[in-house]
């Protein structure tokens, strides 16, 4: 599947809903896993600002890659985050979009808390 890297340097991000377990499927529950991995995977909605625009992304991420206390409004890093084109047909219909993922989300308050104590 071709992925896209995304450039974040010129965009403000910040945590729009708190990660959540990413569910493989929702009637049994089951928890969504990296395929190469192993590793749980979350979800975290973000507020990705840039150009004049805003949107919310949510974004694969394995919960190893989660850093720093992630509540809404927190500014955030999105290492690694590249975009996915998806297309899928369900009971006739077509569906299709662009999944994100990202190696890490981490906290930039945390970081810079920590760059001032030393």
């Amino acid at each position: 599947m071709r992925q896209i890297p995304v450039d974040t340097s010129a965009a403000t991000v910040m945590v729009a809903q708190s990660p959540q377990p990413k569910v493989k499927d929702r009637r049994t529950g089951e928890r969504a896993m990296d395929a190469e991995t192993g590793a749980a995977l979350s979800t975290v909605d973000v507020m990705f600002a840039a150009n004049g625009e805003v949107e919310i992304l949510s974004v694969t991420v394995p919960e190893s890659g989660i850093s720093g206390d992630l509540v809404m409004g927190t500014p955030v890093a999105l290492t690694g985050l590249v975009a996915r084109p998806w297309e899928n047909e369900f009971n006739g219909q077509k569906r299709h979009g662009i999944a994100f993922r990202a190696v890490a989300v981490t906290s930039i308050v945390a970081g810079a808390s920590a760059s001032k104590a030393v």
